[in-house]
């Protein structure tokens, strides 16, 4: 069951899901950054942030990776963080008090609405935001507007649900227990696997006005637990999209759906333990 829905009811429902979920992020900003460190790492150096550097990070969240840019890039740089959740940015500016930052900005805003000064930044970021935005192209736009002649950008997507068993398995569930309204499919603008092609990504970039672009894959343990339920229980602290999903089953299929995932997750274990990757699919792209 799929439905088309409008880019602004995205984002509303962008916002609200993504609002909820800033409490997980906060709790789990250890196991969070520590997990994905390895994308965090490539994207800065297929942006070749360097010290100095303006840096413009789209959909920040909780501050992953502008901080460790605004890091790299000293006090003679310069990071602005965006997002238009503003409960995750104020988890950002707790991460950035506590290092001491005094390098970044930030900024509740629209991804395809960023309103910032044209060739005033030397590189963009964005990490697993922009397939969530209903229309990624104004994003891209817009981020290749605001580079320098010769700046580079450097984002990160899901790729397919297949290599994604972290996401599609909890995912899957939910959707065979749902009943509702036709759902959106996982794989159109505004959801989670919508650049899950990488020709796809490659295209929208260079539509964009970007050149020399260039995707890669980067494989990486996104969920590594004792048990089922903890797992279950991070994806419903983490996950905003899934959180909504499970909010709109009835009780019965909410518990129904619940234990299915418990008993799925660990993947035949006898220990119960649960080990699922990710798949990541980084691109770049200059100016």
């Amino acid at each position: 069951m799929t439905q088309q829905i409008d880019p602004q009811t995205i984002k509303a429902q962008q916002r609200e899901q993504w609002g909820r979920a800033a409490a997980g992020w906060r709790k789990h900003d250890q196991r969070l950054r520590e997990g994905t460190a390895p994308v965090t790492s490539r994207l800065l150096k297929l942006a070749g942030i360097a010290p100095g550097h303006r840096v413009l990070d789209i959909a920040s969240g909780t501050g992953e990776p502008a901080l460790p840019a605004a890091e790299i890039a000293g006090p003679e740089g310069f990071v602005l963080l965006t997002d238009q959740a503003e409960e995750m940015l104020a988890v950002a500016r707790e991460k950035a008090q506590a290092r001491r930052l005094s390098n970044v900005e930030f900024r509740l805003v629209d991804g395809e609405e960023l309103g910032v000064e044209p060739d005033s930044f030397d590189a963009v970021l964005c990490r697993w935001g922009i397939m969530f935005m209903p229309e990624p192209g104004r994003c891209l736009r817009q981020a290749h507007r605001a580079l320098k002649p010769g700046g580079r950008i450097a984002l990160a997507v899901w790729g397919p649900p297949e290599r994604n068993p972290f996401i599609a398995l909890p995912m899957s569930i939910l959707r065979k227990h749902y009943s509702g309204p036709p759902l959106p499919d996982p794989a159109a603008p505004g959801s989670v696997f919508s650049f899950a092609d990488r020709a796809k990504l490659e295209a929208t970039f260079a539509e964009a006005g970007f050149e020399q672009v260039r995707t890669e894959e980067l494989e990486l343990p996104m969920a590594e637990f004792d048990s089922g339920e903890a797992y279950w229980q991070y994806q419903m602290e983490f996950a905003g999209p899934l959180a909504a999903l499970f909010s709109r089953l009835s009780p019965s299929a909410q518990e129904a759906a619940s234990q299915e995932v418990i008993l799925a997750a660990p993947l035949g274990d006898p220990q119960g333990k649960v080990s699922l990757n990710g798949v990541a699919i980084l691109a770049c792209a200059t100016k």
